[in-house]
């Protein structure tokens, strides 16, 4: 069976890969491509997909040298801009010149996220849809309504719900909010996160029961797991992340945890396979 790990962060204190202004406190603990590397090859994960982290904020040189370095482990999904008009070029420069694969927009849930319901999501999901790379949508639950009325405009673009939307396990209106999505059939959902949402111990039993309903509700062929390493170290370890979903949903049958595991993930990101 083959593991392939959509949602990973890597950063470097590197002159090379300067952090931005904005940004007066970055990490001081690098976690870089290397160090990945190793926990995959130790953990039988065969390629991942590095999502932009925060830390660089528009800046995706770092993600996009690595994948330059280790093109057949690696693929990449960059962050823009969305209240600067010029994103949807910048979208096409990190696509076309430098082999990014997806953008990932993060509105919080919150006034200062209000920008997901303006115009300027036009232009964007416009653009990814002509370059025919997905979104990623790092949101709350309560932000699924702005998302579906962006894709009822966009039906053809991939996009990739994060981590579940972080909807509660114990809250009905939330999980109803991201079950809805289901109805668009290019949305997907990232199995991750349970250790995020989860008050017990692993194997985080309370959030089993949220991850079934999605299984159930988007199919196998629409869900896919991830470590979110190393965000995922304050309560997890990036076995665990992946021992969760393969060693203890026992409710994920076999044949389609090829699909959660790998099969999906390739849908999206193909890796150069045909």
């Amino acid at each position: 069976m083959r593991i392939i790990d959509p949602h990973v962060h890597v950063w470097i204190n590197d002159p090379a890969f300067p952090w931005p202004a904005e940004n007066p406190n970055p990490p001081a603990e690098d976690h870089t491509a290397e160090e990945l590397l190793a926990l995959m090859d130790a953990n039988g994960v065969e390629k991942t997909v590095l999502v932009q982290v925060i830390h660089y904020r528009w800046d995706n040189s770092y993600v996009a040298h690595v994948i330059k370095q280790y093109p057949d482990r690696f693929m990449a999904v960059g962050r823009i801009n969305p209240e600067d008009p010029a994103s949807p070029d910048h979208m096409s420069m990190w696509t076309e010149e430098h082999g990014l694969h997806g953008m990932r927009l993060s509105p919080s849930r919150d006034a200062s996220g209000d920008w997901f319901k303006g115009p300027g999501m036009d232009p964007i999901f416009a653009r990814a849809q002509d370059l025919g790379i997905p979104m990623l949508i790092l949101t709350g639950a309560s932000r699924m309504p702005d998302l579906a009325r962006i894709l009822d405009r966009y039906p053809d673009v991939d996009c990739c719900i994060d981590h579940m939307a972080d909807a509660h396990p114990d809250n009905p209106e939330e999980r109803q909010l991201l079950m809805d999505m289901a109805r668009y059939p290019r949305v997907y959902v990232k199995i991750s996160h349970t250790w995020s949402i989860s008050q017990q111990g692993y194997p985080w039993p309370d959030t089993h029961g949220m991850v079934e309903e999605v299984y159930q509700t988007f199919g196998p062929q629409r869900i896919m797991w991830g470590t979110d390493w190393p965000v995922c170290l304050s309560k997890a370890r990036y076995d665990q992340a992946l021992t969760v979903v393969r060693d203890e949903m026992k409710f994920i049958a076999p044949e389609d945890l090829e699909w959660v595991l790998g099969k999906t993930v390739l849908k999206l990101w193909n890796f150069g396979e045909a």
